[in-house]
């Protein structure tokens, strides 16, 4: 079936019925959601407290109206929509932009990148009620889903307002795209609904295509993250007092369990040899920092979190990172880099973070979320693969014992960065037609 075009397209009574089925049953659930929330905002002191109005539709009202309305679930999506957003303010410098996320950690990234040079909240429950109530305050001239996460009555609603919705950097697997040819009533009228999806790779553009999207709504853009980790900046004068080339740092950025328990032991092996390294651990979610801090102190090691200390002193080799928005600080004073989600099973994290510094990148075998990134980057040889500890370190060893095969990984995946870019350009020539 090859999805109509947005104007002529009129979902059918099964497919409305469908719809209104997925509101009852999130109706049922949005009270316990409710009171998660209020649990965490006892135990938190970020500001969750505020979202659980916010995801109601009572959202602040921007100063101004018929701007962009940018939807992106959390860290990943805020980074990769970051350029898109920042090439549209310079393009548009009197246009709203608004930024909507999911979780705590994606709503302090928004900060930490825009200040308050954007209009930030976050995105109401998936209730007709309150997303209508978010884009009667909001009246954008247009949605941009970044990546993922496709909410029926979001989309709906703004069908029914004639606000264009755009998926862009759009990601879709294959696991992804047969669940939901398995729930088509609920999940093919949302693609009728869409002006357009910018697909990040060929896997994503085809599933797409296999789940109906008409050919003239469906562009290969490929990945807009290649140009965003382009535009990182190349270096920071000093980190922590630390300083690229002083000492051999290894960053295990973005981790998750048991990632961390993974590189300790790596780096126990390491030191035999290497008493100079250190390593940054750099949990992916802060409310893990405290986990990782026990773990630390279980295997007696001598560690400083990022918060506390402004220089890390010379008998210290394992540093917590256990602040947002610092990583590619870290990278920047790294000589090699382990991206985390990948060992453990969550995809894999973003590997074009520390090639945008010339760093050689270790990850594990899962590699799903990014499968076109990290074959480029394999194929070249700017990627290992490491299943363990013991892979970890024999790598690592590897590279401290030819600094030149360290290097020559490094600037592989530097030029992968240079030769893919162009995705943001072409996105924001989907955007204008969509709109104008």
């Amino acid at each position: 079936m090859v999805v109509a075009n947005t104007r002529g397209y009129k979902p059918t009574l099964l497919e409305t019925l469908c719809r209104w089925g997925y509101s009852l049953v999130l109706a049922i659930a949005i009270p316990f959601a409710f009171i998660h929330l209020l649990i965490k905002a006892t135990k938190t002191s970020d500001d969750s407290h505020r979202g659980r109005f916010e995801r109601f539709g009572i959202v602040p009202k921007p100063l101004k109206q018929n701007g962009y309305l940018f939807h992106c679930v959390s860290v990943g999506e805020v980074v990769a929509a970051s350029c898109v957003i920042k090439r549209i303010m310079q393009h548009e410098p009197d246009a709203q932009i608004t930024v909507t996320t999911t979780t705590s950690t994606g709503s302090a990234r928004v900060r930490d990148i825009f200040k308050d040079t954007v209009h930030h909240f976050y995105l109401p429950y998936d209730l007709s009620l309150t997303m209508s109530s978010m884009l009667k305050r909001i009246k954008p001239k247009a949605v941009m889903i970044t990546e993922v996460e496709l909410w029926p009555n979001l989309i709906h609603v703004c069908w029914k307002r004639n606000i264009p919705v755009m998926v862009i950097n759009a990601r879709m697997t294959e696991r992804s795209a047969k669940r939901y040819k398995k729930i088509g009533q609920l999940f093919n009228p949302m693609l009728a609904k869409l002006s357009h999806v910018c697909a990040q790779g060929q896997r994503d553009y085809d599933n797409y295509a296999w789940l109906g999207v008409a050919q003239d709504k469906l562009t290969l853009t490929n990945n807009i993250k290649f140009d965003q980790a382009a535009n990182t900046a190349s270096s920071f004068a000093h980190f922590l007092g630390l300083a690229k080339g002083e000492r051999p740092i290894l960053v295990a950025g973005s981790t998750h369990e048991p990632e961390e328990s993974v590189i300790v032991e790596s780096a126990k092996v390491l030191w035999n040899e290497n008493p100079q390294l250190r390593v940054i651990i750099v949990p992916r979610h802060p409310e893990r920092f405290e986990a990782v801090a026990k773990l630390l102190e279980r295997h007696n090691l001598n560690f400083v979190k990022s918060s506390e200390v402004d220089n890390v002193p010379d008998d210290v080799n394992v540093i917590l990172l256990d602040e947002m928005g610092k990583l590619n600080h870290a990278y920047a004073v790294a000589k090699f880099a382990f991206v985390g989600g990948s060992i453990a099973d969550r995809g894999g994290h973003n590997a074009l973070e520390p090639a945008a510094f010339s760093l050689p990148i270790m990850m594990g075998p899962h590699t799903y979320n990014n499968p076109v990134i990290c074959d480029y980057l394999k194929e070249c040889g700017a990627l290992s693969i490491v299943e363990d500890a013991s892979r970890v370190s024999s790598t690592v060893q590897e590279w401290l014992e030819s600094p030149s095969k360290a290097e020559k990984a490094g600037m592989a995946g530097k030029k992968v960065l240079q030769d893919n870019s162009g995705a943001l350009d072409s996105t924001l020539a989907c955007i204008h037609r969509s709109i104008h």
